[in-house]
């Protein structure tokens, strides 16, 4: 696992989403109640990313065909969807927001 840079950590407003590219990962970048999460962005049901969805709370709701997941969990709260998102370690270091992806 190595941790890379996603994001400026002012980049990312309070309760709402943004997609970014980071090794060539879709990812999602979150914050909640001043935490960051991060999750991927790509919908497990339909390709839909989640980016362009809706923060309700704690969940993030696929534009497409509304599936819900559990932002910091990944797992899925409503359908059509089946199987949850990734999630990935996230923190704040000097003013950026790094995640923490698998190495290849």
């Amino acid at each position: 696992m190595a941790w890379h840079v996603a994001a400026r950590a002012d980049e990312v407003p309070e309760n709402e989403v943004i997609g970014v590219v980071v090794d060539g990962e879709p990812v999602a970048l979150y914050k909640l109640g001043g935490v960051l999460y991060a999750t991927s962005n790509v919908c497990t049901h339909e390709f839909a990313l989640l980016s362009d969805g809706y923060v309700e709370g704690d969940c993030i709701e696929c534009p497409l065909h509304q599936a819900r997941f559990h932002i910091a969990t990944g797992e899925v709260r409503a359908a059509p969807a089946s199987e949850p998102i990734k999630t990935f370690p996230v923190k704040s270091e000097g003013g950026q927001i790094l995640i923490e992806l698998p190495e290849v």
